[in-house]
């Protein structure tokens, strides 16, 4: 499947109102587009689905490596004929970069530069990323020019004269509409702050799918399937799905949906666990929920769950919910299921915000003693654990929940402030473990 990067020059110029147009204006023209994310983002990849009603994937090398993110690209062949990878802050930021995604998949990259306020100086910010790639170290082409935020006429004009060496491949609009409300944790979600359709089809318009089409290409891709991903195990798994659990890679839901199944159940609602063999609960927005999670008798049930010997797995805002105590920004103490000895509160600014690696110090749901796993770490929020807390994981990169340790252990329960993908065996293991 051909495919393009559409990179940025930084976090905030405008990667995925873009994408959203560059796709948009693929389906104009006949084509069948799919988008993926490049890094960990659970956010981003909600408005992609949200306007191509298909999963967008997640491109992350640190957590599922290169050959996982070679067969997570190769995957979306079965959706579409043309993949748009929207990319993480700046092209070159991180030692986990856009640019490493791009050479891994060899891809070529339109720069997607803010143009709220230049001509010429757009252009020779996009010429300058283009000659850094050598300097740099990576072997990728800038091949492409996107002008966020840039008006027509005299505006447009000037950039597309100045930027001799790129393919000029249109512009997004500084229409009402085509802005993203955010928050603590990023972007709201597609479906809850939808990008306007109409403003959408006003930046399409502006996208010049003819250059774009030139530009793409086919990845050199070898790929084979997961050797796991056929080898069905049985297990029934119950995945809390409402908004304060709603953290979960595509790639995730696909792997358990090939070897397992799936129950999904709301703590929110204070639904029933399904039956199970096991408990699964995702990161989300568990603190704007706290007060409505502290009254759910689904809580409650995981408690007497958690205690008869059940196995669950609750990431970051999984773990909270299954700590004493949560404390939203307001002050307010929540209780919470009390399944680990941790008490959790909400802070204004990133307490972590990295990507993690960590090594088993014992058998636990998802690695075995001395393994490693890699992960993902964002959150507003700072744990206290009781002196005699039990870890699973050290940490080899990361913060975790107290600098040195992640995976608080009760009973067969497990709690993490790390995000795992697929591709780290994570899930696999669980499955298996199980």
């Amino acid at each position: 499947m051909p495919g393009v990067v559409l990179a940025g020059t930084a976090s905030g110029v405008g990667k995925t109102v873009a994408t959203l147009a560059v796709c948009r204006a693929l389906e104009r023209a006949g084509r069948t587009p799919v988008a993926a994310k490049a890094g960990p983002d659970f956010i981003d990849p909600s408005h992609h689905a949200a306007v191509l009603d298909r999963p967008s994937r997640t491109l992350d090398p640190w957590m599922a490596g290169e050959s996982g993110i070679q067969r997570a690209y190769a995957r979306g062949a079965d959706e579409g004929d043309v993949c748009v990878v929207e990319g993480m802050m700046g092209l070159y930021d991180g030692d986990v970069s856009t640019a490493a995604v791009a050479e891994a998949l060899d891809l070529p990259i339109v720069l997607v530069v803010d143009a709220t306020a230049g001509m010429e100086s757009v252009a020779a910010t996009a010429l300058g990323f283009q000659q850094y790639a050598e300097r740099a170290g990576y072997d990728v082409d800038v091949v492409g020019l996107l002008a966020a935020r840039a008006h027509g006429g005299r505006h447009e004009q000037g950039i597309r004269d100045a930027v001799e060496g790129l393919r000029y491949v249109g512009r997004t609009p500084p229409l009402d509409g085509l802005e993203i409300p955010d928050r603590h944790l990023g972007l709201h979600f597609g479906d809850e702050s939808p990008v306007a359709d109409d403003a959408i089809d006003g930046a399409a318009r502006q996208i010049r799918t003819g250059t774009l089409l030139d530009l793409v290409r086919r990845p050199r891709l070898d790929t084979a399937p997961s050797l796991r991903a056929a080898d069905e195990t049985g297990i029934r798994v119950a995945v809390a799905a409402d908004d304060a659990f709603r953290f979960v890679y595509p790639s995730t839901r696909d792997r358990f949906a090939a070897r397992a199944s799936t129950e999904p159940f709301s703590p929110v609602a204070g639904d029933p666990v399904p039956e199970c063999d096991a408990v699964y609960l995702p990161g989300g927005y568990p603190e704007r929920h706290a007060a409505a999670l502290a009254e759910s008798e689904t809580l409650d049930e995981l408690g007497s769950l958690a205690a008869d010997g059940l196995p669950i797995f609750g990431e970051c805002g999984g773990m909270m919910v299954l700590g004493e105590a949560l404390q939203t920004d307001d002050g307010d103490d929540h209780e919470m299921a009390g399944v680990l000895p941790v008490e959790t509160r909400m802070t204004d600014r990133p307490v972590a915000l990295d990507h993690v690696g960590v090594r088993a110090r014992e058998d636990c749901l998802v690695a075995p003693a001395g393994g490693t796993r890699r992960g993902h770490e964002f959150h507003y929020s700072s744990a206290t654990a009781a002196p005699d807390a039990r870890y699973a994981f050290e940490m080899v990169r990361g913060a975790g929940v107290d600098g040195a340790n992640d995976g608080l252990c009760e009973y067969r329960t497990l709690g993490t402030y790390a995000h795992f993908h697929v591709g780290s065996g994570a899930f696999d293991y669980l499955l298996e473990a199980v």
